[in-house]
């Protein structure tokens, strides 16, 4: 999967993933809905966890457009590799 684009609409970032010509669109917003799925899983439990839990139907299609190879997903991260960490979001506590 290869980043396509990013773009800034209303403060809130949309990132652009092709895939054999398929464009998924994450936000963090979506791709915070797969934080607590039962990691490590498949394409199919994450699927399943995905229309269980009631998250967007974003998410749900992002998920059926990912190539089924039988892989097992450790974290979010292999799905999308450039999901941001609790390090990226880093700010000084004792400032505040």
């Amino acid at each position: 999967m290869k980043l396509y684009g990013r773009t800034l609409v209303n403060n809130i970032y949309f990132f652009t993933f092709a895939k054999n010509l398929e464009i998924m669109y994450w936000t963090l917003e979506l791709a915070s809905k797969l934080e607590d799925a039962p990691w490590p899983a498949s394409k199919d439990e994450l699927i399943d966890f995905a229309m269980r839990s009631g998250a967007p139907q974003e998410v749900v299609e992002n998920l059926q457009e990912i190539e089924d190879e039988g892989e097992i997903y450790e974290c979010i991260e292999d799905i999308w590799p450039d999901y941001p960490s609790k390090e990226d979001f880093f700010f000084n506590e004792e400032e505040y």
